[in-house]
């Protein structure tokens, strides 16, 4: 899995879109997989820092239990009504790393400026196997989804 440092080097410009998407709305929309691996969607804060796509949760939230047995998750952006000038939405999805040292989840929330919460947290750092950015062409005619994946690079289709 990739480190969103790594996406951005690959990747520059679906990069910059697709961290454009993810950082337009506060909340985003989080899917992982329950203990009987059905799907479940929970609204969720990430943000990016230090070449990398963090997010968190309150303590002992299913989502969080969920992530800790399995590792794997998407994300998608908050989504508006695709019109003229519609800058689009992203997802990414990959696996994360569980951050349970209490003293490294104090310093990136201080680094990376975000809300210290009033007590604990889990904390996680995502490792991406996916990127992708869905978009209308200049004329507004057809949906562009550019994509990328781990080992498998960029591509671009339209419909």
């Amino acid at each position: 899995m990739a480190t969103w440092a790594q996406v951005i080097e690959e990747a520059p410009e679906l990069a910059a879109a697709a961290q454009q998407a993810l950082d337009a709305g506060r909340h985003k929309t989080l899917a992982t997989l329950r203990r009987d691996g059905s799907p479940r969607i929970s609204g969720i804060e990430a943000w990016f820092w230090d070449g990398q796509l963090w997010f968190g949760s309150m303590w002992r939230a299913v989502k969080a239990l969920d992530l800790k047995r399995d590792p794997r998750f998407a994300l998608h952006s908050a989504s508006t009504d695709p019109v003229a000038g519609w800058s689009g939405d992203a997802k990414v999805a990959g696996t994360v790393e569980v951050v349970e040292d209490r003293g490294r989840i104090a310093q990136v929330l201080q680094d990376s400026g975000q809300h210290a919460p009033l007590g604990p947290m889990h904390l996680f750092r995502a490792e991406l196997g996916e990127v992708v950015h869905v978009h209308l062409n200049e004329d507004s005619t057809k949906l562009v989804i550019d994509s990328w994946h781990e080992g498998q690079g960029m591509r671009t289709d339209s419909r």
